[in-house]
């Protein structure tokens, strides 16, 4: 056999391997070489040949790799792998990997991979073992939107809550008091607690409608803008007390309703409507501001304008002044009539002057309020008057929709002897019919009869019209809403259940804002306003307390001193508050016995005074609570992004070392990058290696994850501070 079958043979028969590790940990780096069979590759020239090659090439390139990582000159081993095919072709391919600073790893491959021909393997891999600094594995909570919703009707029990869940009482029970709550079996649960432990089984809470709400769903619809016709105004006369407010309106509509009324004074509430050449109006005739406000302390808001009648030869007068207060209470637009010129003390100047001083500027002077010089004894000036409503009314765009079921307030109601309750209505929205189904607060009816102002049968009534009723069960109480019900059984039901829940209110106790429960209403964003009643027993008290109280407002709080008067408190001042949700402060002055049994039983405080210092300084405290505090950044500490990770369960997590201070784990950042901030906000996971901690100090390595941010790279700086409240002081 000749020499080069001889070697064929055994190049077939052989297969050597050689495995390095250099360990550059140490100052002198450590080789081991194995080799196993390598003898009969050895034999073979050609194969040394190549092998020397390959060292030539290969040991020069880790030689200068590895001189910055070990002081002493390091040697190489190479570990060959030979698969035998048929004459060898060698290729040479050199891959360099290296990973960065905390682990860095250096690879080369020199592969051989000829088609039908032997195939030579060279692979070095030379290691530098270094300790990481951080625990790749790093887990952030991130806490699941509800997959369901599950219908509830609040407040609910624990009871029912279990069964809505097909879980056991005890169970919830057990959660409650993991939560720190302690509630028995029996009790009702807050929107709060409910919707924590609704999470915990995965339900979203969706509150379901009531009997009334699943009924009155039809009058909840919004209308849509094609659908809303233009509607005639709805006015509202007010005034001090023989001012001519009823004068004028007979004069308007031609009729002798002061002479039907004794001592020429309005007795009830009148609804009425008059058709003019440029359109109709809808005027209501009240006995004086105090029922316009308790229609507005019940939720209704039917006036669209207020039509002010101050007398040219009186001025001002204390109801006046009332009036005003509840008007710009309510939010409404004031038109001043000016009644009386007739007479030869009018002095209309005088007049304009005193409403410039309460804040009606007139047009004529500059302003904005519409002031009209009328006569109801002589009709001077009201064409004019009327024509101003209609502007005004034009400007306002006022609309209904008539095409659906009418729905409205009541603004009188009475028993009539030979026809029972009477309720005299006026529709807002829809079409009123006759022999519909109504519901009045806990009233049920058949309108069996409608009448007009004028005492005329009718069949239909649209919106911003008042008609006259007969069919309710009872005697509704003013500025309740009326609703129209198609089917009969659902009507009677609802009611059914008002009357219910009136029993379950009664026995509630109301309460109503004061000075100690301010502050927690502030807290909760829902004051910015500080709205005040104020009764003193002289005018220069009120003075003095007025310029005390200017001397208190601030930009961000407004003082709204809603009416000062002098005199006892009385059911007006106590309306007012309720409807206006005010602070009732009196000044050596007393409540009288009315107005002691009205705040008893609305459940509202008012507090009495005999020294200004003290009612400024509890105003002043109250204004001080309602200011935002200052906010003052609170330097923590300072970490280096080193490394960031990827995990599948926990998103980007950056390894960080805390370089100064410490970083807490609710605490605020700021990331900066190359100088700027490149992102602020919440830390939302903070770890040292696998268990999550409250804060990291100074020195230490940690895993941080910022909620709502996941662009960070390595050499990031992240700043931590605290947000520190500072109360203001006026």
């Amino acid at each position: 056999m000749s020499k080069i079958k001889k070697e064929k043979i055994i190049v077939k028969k052989s297969q050597v391997k050689f495995k390095v590790k250099a360990n550059a940990k140490t100052k002198k780096p450590s080789v081991k070489a194995q080799a196993s069979k390598s003898k009969l590759v050895v034999k073979s020239p050609k194969f040394k040949t190549l092998i020397k090659k390959t060292n030539k090439i290969i040991k020069p390139v880790f030689r200068s790799m590895l001189k910055p990582i070990s002081k002493a000159e390091p040697k190489v081993l190479i570990k060959y792998e030979v698969k035998p095919v048929i004459k060898p072709e060698v290729k040479l391919e050199a891959k360099v990997e290296v990973k960065p600073v905390h682990k860095p790893e250096a690879k080369v491959k020199v592969e051989v991979k000829p088609v039908h021909k032997p195939e030579v393997k060279a692979k070095v891999e030379v290691r530098h073992e270094v300790k990481p600094i951080i625990e790749p594995e790093v887990k952030v909570e991130v806490q699941a939107a509800p997959e369901k919703e599950i219908e509830l009707e609040l407040p609910i029990t624990v009871k029912d809550l279990a069964i809505k869940l097909q879980e056991k009482s005890s169970i919830l029970i057990k959660h409650l008091m993991g939560m720190g709550i302690m509630i028995g079996i029996n009790q009702t649960l807050d929107e709060a607690v409910l919707n924590k432990l609704c999470l915990k089984y995965n339900f979203g809470i969706k509150k379901a409608l009531n009997a009334e709400e699943v009924v009155l769903e039809e009058h909840k619809k919004i209308d849509r803008p094609q659908e809303q016709k233009s509607r005639s105004p709805i006015v509202t006369f007010m005034g001090h007390v023989d001012h001519g407010k009823t004068s004028l309106l007979d004069a308007i509509r031609k009729t002798k309703i002061t002479e039907g009324e004794h001592g020429g004074i309005t007795q009830h509430i009148g609804a009425y409507r008059v058709s003019l050449a440029q359109g109709e109006i809808t005027f209501l005739d009240t006995p004086g501001h105090e029922a316009f406000t308790a229609m507005r302390a019940r939720g209704a808001r039917i006036t669209d304008i207020v039509v002010l009648v101050v007398a040219a030869d009186d001025g001002i007068m204390p109801q006046t002044q009332e009036a005003i207060d509840h008007a710009r209470a309510a939010g409404v637009v004031i038109i001043v009539a000016i009644n009386k010129i007739d007479k030869a003390q009018a002095n209309l100047d005088m007049v304009k002057k005193q409403l410039a001083a309460v804040g009606l500027n007139p047009e004529d002077w500059g302003g904005k309020t519409i002031t009209v010089a009328v006569s109801a004894k002589t009709g001077a000036g009201i064409d004019n008057l009327l024509e101003m409503i209609l502007l005004q009314a034009e400007m306002m765009e006022l609309k209904a929709n008539p095409d659906r079921l009418a729905s409205g307030v009541v603004v009188e109601a009475r028993m009539a002897r030979g026809k029972g309750p009477v309720a005299t209505l006026l529709v807002q929205n829809g079409t009123l019919h006759l022999n519909q189904n109504i519901i009045v607060g806990n009233l049920y009816g058949k309108i069996r009869a409608m009448l007009n102002d004028r005492g005329q049968g009718v069949a239909t009534v649209g919106p911003a019209t008042p008609v006259e009723i007969l069919g309710i069960n009872g005697i509704p109480q003013v500025g309740e809403q009326f609703f129209v019900i198609e089917d009969e059984k659902q009507a009677k039901s609802l009611i059914q259940a008002r009357v219910e829940n009136q029993k379950q209110q009664q026995i509630k106790e109301v309460k109503r804002v004061n000075l100690e429960e301010l502050h927690a209403q502030i807290a909760a964003g829902k004051v910015k306003e500080l709205n005040l009643i104020i009764k003193a027993d002289v005018q220069g008290s009120l003075e003095a307390i007025k310029d005390t109280l200017d001397k208190l407002n601030v930009s961000e709080i407004k003082i709204n001193i809603i009416h000062m008067g002098a005199g006892n408190i009385n059911t007006s001042d106590v309306i007012l508050a309720v409807a206006s949700d005010a602070l009732l402060l009196g000044f050596n002055v007393s409540a009288d016995q009315p107005a002691k049994e009205l705040i008893s039983k609305e459940g509202i405080e008012v507090k009495m005074y005999s020294i200004i210092y003290e009612l400024a300084n509890d105003i002043k405290a109250a204004v001080e609570g309602m200011l935002d505090p200052k906010l003052k950044k609170v330097f923590l500490g300072k970490a280096e992004v080193r490394k960031m990770f990827k995990l599948s369960h926990s998103g980007i997590i950056a390894g960080c070392f805390v370089t100064k201070g410490k970083i807490n784990r609710n605490c605020m950042i700021t990331l900066m990058r190359n100088g700027a901030v490149a992102f602020e906000g919440k830390i939302s996971s903070l770890k040292r290696f696998k268990d999550d901690v409250r804060e990291v100090g100074e020195g230490f390595e940690c895993g941080i994850a910022v909620g709502g941010f996941d662009q960070l790279v390595e050499g990031d700086i992240i700043e931590a501070y605290d947000i520190e409240k500072i109360a203001r002081k006026l």
